[in-house]
């Protein structure tokens, strides 16, 4: 597999708001199709676990997707990568509606997860690269934001539901097609600059995971989170006694409160260090996940708890990628960008079928519980690591 040390992409700010635009329409696919599917599912009489785990084949492409994405990236450069990212995800949008087969589903799901993989690493690794370490918090706060963004509107794609199953599909798939014409249009044709063989880091992505374990663990928290939510909250809701509005409305808040404190938490990053945000973040999100189920239906209870517990967390995924960036020397990065999301997407493939056996074994309140003692084991697991001296002179 090829390396990649440095990039050419421009750092014009036309070009990053054209990214920000790729990853909310991202967020917005997979903050739709999530819940969407699972509802349809829910009603069909198909069990949690089999729901969870046909949800799963979305993480299951995306998995896929991470084993080859550094080398794709070498090949066909960030523009190329991105619109192939696009065209994977909008094709089955149009399909779902029209093959309400749980077999079909997850085919077509498997191909959204490639789509999307793609989209994320050629995205955040652009911004990752061309970014000042001084900037580095704030501006991949930012990234996360648009992703939550997207996310966050996903959701309410449910609403839509009342004009017709395919309404929300179609609707977002000329939103993307919209973003595909941008892409097209302006995007540069950038290429990654390819590593000389003499320079080729020797066992990169061990290296990686040796001096930036706590880092990459946020990955794998967050696809947990992010995942498990969407799929298994309107299980949660509906088991409790909620009605669809009620699920529809709530759940967008996970994502709504990362948009008020992403930003926030990425500056103090820049400032107190990554390592004491992501940890205070963790223990703190922790124990209000823990929260939730005491909330039972109460609807304002349950929507605060949402959003605070969704915004201490919320900025995981960036937040780990710019603490990787501090500890690792630049030709790591992109290797540290692929344990980052494969991470993300061994989270993802988890959090919908432990969350949907664990509300089969226990009660649904449980899946908070358990998501809960998550975040808290990582925050104290920080008191653990510690960065590598000799790092120090390489990274800068």
């Amino acid at each position: 597999m090829s390396s990649i040390h440095t990039a050419k992409p421009s750092h014009s700010i036309s070009n990053y708001l054209i990214l920000i635009t790729v990853i909310v329409v991202a967020g917005i696919s997979q903050g739709l199709l999530l819940p969407v599917l699972s509802i349809f599912l829910e009603q069909k009489g198909v069990s949690p676990g089999l729901n969870g785990l046909n949800a799963a084949a979305l993480y299951v492409g995306s998995f896929a997707m991470t084993l080859v994405a550094e080398r794709l990236l070498g090949a066909f450069g960030f523009k190329k990568l991105i619109i192939g990212g696009l065209i994977f995800v909008m094709i089955p949008l149009i399909l779902f509606p029209y093959f309400p087969d749980i077999k079909i589903w997850f085919i077509l799901r498997l191909i959204v997860g490639v789509g999307d993989s793609a989209l994320h690493y050629a995205a955040q690794l652009w911004v990752l690269l061309v970014t000042a370490p001084e900037k580095r918090g704030r501006y991949i706060s930012l990234y996360g934001m648009s992703y939550g963004l997207g996310f966050s509107i996903g959701p309410l794609g449910i609403k839509l539901l009342g004009f017709g199953q395919a309404v929300p599909f179609w609707v977002l798939f000329i939103c993307m097609g919209a973003v595909l014409v941008l892409v097209l249009m302006k995007l540069p044709n950038s290429r990654p600059e390819k590593v000389e063989q003499g320079q080729m880091p020797e066992r990169r992505f061990r290296r990686s995971l040796t001096w930036a374990w706590y880092a990459l663990i946020p990955a794998l928290l967050y696809g947990y989170m992010e995942a498990g939510m969407n799929s298994n909250f309107p299980v949660y809701g509906l088991r409790i006694g909620m009605d669809e509005s009620q699920i529809s409305s709530l759940l967008p808040f996970v994502g709504i409160g990362g948009l008020f404190l992403q930003f926030p938490l990425g500056m103090l990053s820049d400032r107190l260090g990554r390592k004491k945000v992501l940890m205070s973040a963790g223990i703190a999100g922790g124990i209000t996940f823990m929260l939730i189920p005491a909330a039972g239906t109460h609807f304002w209870w349950t929507l605060v708890l949402l959003t605070i517990a969704g915004g201490l967390v919320g900025s995981f995924f960036s937040l780990g990628l710019a603490y990787a960036a501090d500890l690792l020397p630049k030709v790591l990065l992109p290797a540290a960008n692929v344990v980052a999301s494969f991470y993300f997407t061994i989270g993802s493939i988890i959090g919908p079928n432990l969350g949907g056996q664990v509300i089969n074994w226990f009660s649904p309140g449980s899946m908070f519980i358990w998501m809960g003692c998550m975040y808290l084991l990582f925050g104290v697991a920080g008191v653990f690591f510690r960065r590598k001296p000799e790092l120090q002179s390489v990274v800068e």
